[in-house]
């Protein structure tokens, strides 16, 4: 069972990944945007991973920009992102070296197998 940190500033896309994930056994902890997740990584909570949008309150590759910051905060933090916006070439440029992406709208089936893939790396 691992803890994942899930930013997303969509109130239901965000509340059906929290169950969904949940369901498959992991602790979350919730952000709605990038303020709000760097407060939860500079806390004492233990997270093992970020599960971020990558459009942020209108911020262009904001969970980009988040996930360097995280990985700074947190070496060892796994990363998969999620965007509608499937630029892939642009988006697959911003990401965190290892880092892996799962384009909305993703199915249950989808998102257990990203998960299950990013905490076995």
């Amino acid at each position: 069972m691992a803890t994942i940190l899930i930013v997303e500033d969509d109130f239901f896309i965000r509340e059906i990944a929290v169950l969904m994930i949940q369901d498959f056994g992991h602790q979350t902890l919730v952000a709605s945007d990038v303020d709000e997740a760097l407060l939860l990584l500079r806390s004492t909570h233990p997270i093992d991973a970020l599960f971020t949008d990558i459009y942020l309150k209108k911020l262009v590759f904001g969970g980009c920009d988040l996930a360097v910051q995280a990985i700074a905060l947190r070496p060892h933090l796994r990363v998969l992102y999620t965007t509608g916006n499937i630029a892939t070439e642009t988006i697959k440029s911003q990401l965190v070296a290892g880092g892996l992406f799962l384009a909305k709208p993703y199915t249950e089936s989808q998102l257990q197998k990203s998960i299950s893939e990013m905490l076995e790396t």
